[in-house]
């Protein structure tokens, strides 16, 4: 009986998004039809639906989509190898920790969006512009959480492992760097959060003939076609909650010891 109610319990909660969107859903479209709101204005979720089905049958959704996923995932690419690396060198170095630290303590706070118009001025409006600037979006939320988590190795493993005979090299690649994954990955996930935003700033402000979902909402947006521009919104939202679904997933599967307690605890449960 218990089994059951268990069964039951977990099944209701991975039902309940599912049926919170559904009833979102369901409420905006009763709502525009009962209030005769204007479509310009604000579209029914049947009329987004019929408008998603249409530029899927003639191609333009997968082309845009295609586009800003490429510009994704090589700006992540990119950010995320240096990120990593720098953060490993600097916990690595102190000399080198303490220069980089002032660099980030600069450049960090300031809104990268902002950086835009300069790139714009020395790489055009082409592929290398959205590439940079989703790059360097991600680069410091990557290299901040990496050397955070080498900062936080407890040192008790690190005694540990020097007692045990082990040389530098291990003590990096068998202690330091795997204690250091959680806040790796945690970094990660904030630069492909970060990543998706800027690039589609980057189509919406320089991406007149460039394609991507950010130039299909800029552009639907001039003729008016409301429509358009939630099906493209759709879309994205969509596609980002794949992308992070997808990163958990590889997550899970990098590192396993980080999660498995949780999984205990909750079977004890």
């Amino acid at each position: 009986m218990k089994k059951m109610r268990r069964t039951a319990a977990r099944i209701g909660e991975r039902a309940l998004p599912a049926l919170t969107i559904f009833a979102f859903v369901l409420a905006w479209e009763l709502w525009v039809r009962a209030r005769g709101i204007a479509p310009i204005y604000l579209p029914a979720p049947s009329a987004i639906g019929v408008q998603l089905y249409r530029m899927t049958i003639d191609g333009s959704l997968p082309y845009h989509l295609g586009l800003t996923l490429i510009r994704i995932f090589a700006g992540f690419a990119l950010a995320g190898l240096s990120g990593i690396l720098l953060g490993l060198l600097m916990g690595m170095s102190h000399t080198l920790a303490r220069v980089a630290d002032a660099w980030i303590a600069a450049l960090y706070p300031l809104p990268k969006i902002s950086l835009i118009p300069l790139l714009i001025i020395w790489l055009g409006t082409g592929e290398a512009y959205k590439i940079v600037i989703s790059a360097v979006t991600a680069f410091f939320p990557v290299v901040i959480s990496t050397y955070a988590g080498i900062r936080q190795v407890d040192h008790g493993l690190l005694k540990t492992a020097v007692d045990l005979g082990a040389n530098r090299r291990q003590v990096q690649t068998k202690v330091v760097i795997p204690a250091a994954i959680p806040s790796i990955l945690a970094g990660l996930q904030l630069g492909m959060g970060v990543t998706i935003i800027l690039v589609v700033a980057a189509e919406m402000i320089g991406g007149s003939a460039q394609g991507g979902i950010g130039y299909l909402l800029i552009s639907s947006s001039q003729v008016m076609e409301t429509e358009k521009v939630f099906a493209s919104l759709v879309v994205l939202a969509v596609a980002g909650a794949i992308i992070i679904r997808l990163q958990q997933w590889a997550d899970r599967k990098i590192a396993p010891w980080v999660f498995q307690p949780w999984a205990v605890q909750v079977d004890e449960r």
